[in-house]
This record gives C-alpha cells, sequence and structure tokens, in this order.
C-alpha cells in the first residue's frame, strides 16, 4: 500500500469515529433530557397552572455546571433535563477537541490552529456571559 492509501483509510477511521461521537452525543443528551422530562410529568404534571403574569428567572442552581450536578444527585428533575441540555452543548465541542487532537497526530497545523481558533471562540462566548 502506498502513503496516499494509508492516509485515506485513517482519514475514513477520523471520520467515522467523529461520526459517532456526534451520533452517541445527541443521543446520550436526548436520553437523559427525556428521561427528566418524563420524570417531572410524573412528579409535577398536576401541579396548579402557573402564572404567567409575573416573569421567574431561573434559579441559580442551574446557572453553573456544579449546581447541574447537585442536583441531579437528589434526582431533581429539572436538574437532569439541564444536564440533557449541558450533554448536546458539549457534543460538538468534544468533536472539536477530538478534531485538534487527530490534526496533531497527523502533523496537519494548519487545521490544528483553525479548530483551536474555534475552540477559543466557543469558550469566550460560553464564558463571557457568566458574569453577566
Amino acid at each position: 500500500m502506498d502513503q496516499k492509501s494509508v492516509r485515506a483509510g485513517q482519514d475514513k477511521d477520523m471520520e467515522q469515529v467523529m461520526g459517532n461521537l456526534l451520533r452517541y452525543g445527541v443521543i446520550l443528551a436526548a436520553i437523559v433530557a427525556s428521561a427528566g422530562g418524563i420524570m417531572y410529568l410524573v412528579l409535577h404534571g398536576g401541579d396548579a397552572q402557573p402564572s404567567y403574569a409575573i416573569f421567574n428567572g431561573e434559579p441559580e442552581r442551574y446557572k453553573s455546571l456544579q449546581g447541574v450536578l447537585q442536583g441531579v444527585k437528589v434526582f431533581d428533575t429539572s436538574s437532569i433535563m439541564q444536564l440533557g441540555v449541558l450533554l448536546l452543548i458539549a457534543t460538538p465541542i468534544a468533536r472539536i477537541l477530538f478534531s485538534i487532537l487527530s490534526f496533531m497526530r497527523e502533523k496537519d497545523y494548519l487545521y490544528v490552529i483553525i479548530s483551536t481558533i474555534v475552540i477559543l471562540i466557543i469558550a469566550f462566548s460560553l464564558f463571557n456571559g457568566l458574569g453577566g
């Protein structure tokens, strides 16, 4: 086998792994969020109708990863649904991080730089709003 066909096989393997990462990440996020939603409906489905005249924002415990994980430990249904959303957000981020490692392994430094810039932009946008 020549070098070109070996590299094509490795690229195909990387595409397969990245596709599976996205697929399973979305499936896991859907399962977690759905489980939390079903639990919420079972426990609170018959509660009184909320008043929409007054806006009530999210409680502080849902605004940090630590707060969400603490809620999941005690089976707080809203925390479980929030964890599903966080897993959904984390899935493409994990794919980008995996891409950076793959490109480093292949010594494709242009794509390492581009992927690193993308992950830095995402990190900035995620963490920039925490202070406000």
